[in-house]
């Protein structure tokens, strides 16, 4: 006798498939980030967007952790390294170079078909001790700047395409910070630096980068005026540099001021560093919630297309700052719960990731 056939897996499928084809795009939904439609699981940032799209990345995690390495090559086509390229990493001696996390990234880079933005020459923060301790006079620590800065150039030349040359040079007052470089060498150091840089590699092109530029107009127009007048000295600088590591509360107009005065220099604008926080109070027993998710996934979209509005020549590229939230330096730097990035913990899009393409529609 032939069993009559059991259709009782229908409703289970009806059920899947109900699951799977909600929409990320609307945003508010009964989950806090719903699976993709499976009909653009296959899309990513690099292919999406109309601008390079990058993370910076950690050279330790790419080598250990496969899903970061798979996900960094399916969605970025363009890297910076989080750390690997500051100065206490390859320069941690005064005769010492060491290349060896930063050379890595630039092969995996190469080898996948994707840019690298070097980060960075010059910084007040990340310096060895030889540096901090330095004994002598002008002449020499303007030898060591020179040397350090076409060092590095010259041995990634051709292969790293831009450099944030200077990196965080003005207070949140408008001032100069007071930092070794200005004390030993006097602001004048920064053009000199740009000079360098270039004379080591004349194709790479050159940022000055910088946070804050969303937080006002008093940072914002001392780091305007201050490429600006690089630019009239006919020093070699091609772009600025816009962390934007802001916060879900910041407003749509500063974020959007940031964006359209920068471009309004003339030069290359490169959102750098880029995270929304979620818990800019630091509130220790917030949650992820629908609610935020929602928040963030707008917050990403209005930048984005702010961003996608200026002249497309301009538009170096995005660069969100590491990959998935688990791996953001907020969490460990504030020391509290926080979900800055498009992925999650799991390396999964969360609704911030369709904000995102959301933003060049």
């Amino acid at each position: 006798m032939i069993k009559p056939l059991n259709f009782s897996f229908i409703p289970k499928i009806a059920v899947a498939i109900t699951v799977l084809t909600v929409s990320c795009a609307k945003y508010k939904s009964t989950t806090i980030d719903p699976l993709p439609n499976p009909r653009v699981v296959e899309t990513s940032l690099q292919k999406e967007m109309p601008f390079p799209m990058g993370a910076a990345v950690n050279v330790g995690l790419l080598k250990s952790n496969a899903n970061y390495r798979n996900l960094v090559i399916k969605e970025f086509n363009s890297l910076t390294a989080e750390n690997a390229m500051k100065f206490a990493s390859v320069h941690p001696g005064k005769d010492t170079y060491n290349w060896t996390d930063a050379d890595y990234l630039v092969d995996f880079a190469l080898s996948n078909g994707k840019r690298v933005h070097g980060h960075t020459l010059n910084w007040y923060k990340s310096l060895p001790d030889w540096v901090n301790n330095f004994q002598g006079n002008t002449a020499d620590w303007e030898n060591l700047l020179k040397t350090h800065i076409q060092t590095v150039v010259s041995h990634f030349k051709g292969k790293v395409v831009s450099w944030d040359v200077v990196n965080e040079a003005i207070n949140e007052d408008g001032t100069f910070r007071n930092s070794i470089w200005v004390q030993k060498l006097g602001v004048d150091y920064i053009g000199r630096a740009f000079q360098y840089a270039h004379e080591a590699d004349p194709s790479a092109l050159l940022f000055y980068n910088d946070y804050g530029h969303e937080f006002g107009p008093t940072k914002r127009t001392a780091i305007l005026n201050l490429v600006n007048d690089l630019k009239n000295k006919g020093i070699p600088i091609h772009g600025i540099g816009l962390q934007m590591h802001t916060r879900v509360t910041q407003s749509d107009s500063n974020l959007a001021a940031a964006i359209t005065t920068a471009a309004a220099t003339g030069l290359k604008v490169h959102l750098s560093e880029i995270d929304i926080a979620l818990n800019p109070d630091n509130i220790q027993t917030l949650t992820y919630t629908p609610d935020l998710a929602a928040q963030q996934a707008a917050k990403y979209k209005s930048i984005v297309k702010t961003y996608n509005g200026i002249p497309k020549t301009q538009q170096f590229g995005i660069t969100q700052w590491n990959v998935c939230d688990a791996d953001s330096w907020i969490l460990s730097n504030y020391n509290r719960p926080d979900w800055p990035l498009p992925f999650n913990s799991q390396y999964q899009r969360k609704v911030a990731y369709q904000g995102i393409l959301d933003g060049i529609k």
